[in-house]
């Protein structure tokens, strides 16, 4: 049961680690430069909130509702968003440390990644369909069974995505890129 309903705060240079995190409702709240590294934040509503220039590396969002949330210039490294609430799951990313994140089985369409490092990201069975995914680096990121009809990736590098296992029916990719679809085949490309 949700106790604390938090409506249009903001909240600056906040270290919840130190301070701890109230369950709750967060509608509509802004979070600059606040730390909330490895904290458990499950079962925790936040719509339409913003977090800009935060540390949730190895957050826990078990049940966690993440509706309409945008993450700018933050560090989210080993988060595992498959254990999010996925209704009404809606999440935007610009300019995050995402590394050893997991989106595994999430329904993420027409979702949105600009200047993000992917390394190692699991995206596996995940639906990305209609994403855009601008100048991100997907070094020895996993794509498996993932839906990325129509997804555009053509300012996006590193990426190794086998189309026999993936849906890319209309994504869009850069002529430099379809290296990244081919190495499967252990061709040369020059």
């Amino acid at each position: 049961m949700i106790n604390n309903f938090i409506d249009s705060e903001n909240f600056k240079n906040v270290d919840f680690v130190k301070k701890g995190f109230p369950k709750g409702e967060y509608d509509n709240c802004t979070f600059i430069n606040c730390d909330f590294y490895n904290l458990d934040l499950s079962n925790i509503n936040f719509i339409e909130c913003e977090f800009k220039d935060c540390n949730l590396s190895l957050i826990n969002l078990e049940n966690t509702t993440l509706n309409e949330v945008n993450f700018s210039n933050c560090k989210m490294l080993g988060v595992n968003f498959s254990k999010c609430n996925n209704f009404l799951l809606t999440i935007t990313f610009n300019d995050c440390q995402l590394n050893l994140a997991s989106f595994f089985k999430l329904k993420l369409k027409k979702s949105k990644f600009t200047d993000c490092n992917l390394q190692e990201v699991e995206f596996s069975e995940a639906d990305l369909s209609l994403s855009t995914f601008n100048n991100c680096d997907f070094s020895r990121a996993i794509f498996d069974n993932t839906n990325l009809e129509k997804a555009n990736f053509k300012t996006s590098f590193n990426y190794s995505i086998n189309p026999e296992i993936n849906n890319l029916k209309k994504a869009k990719f850069s002529k430099e890129g379809l290296a990244g679809l081919l190495l499967k085949y252990q061709l040369i490309i020059e």
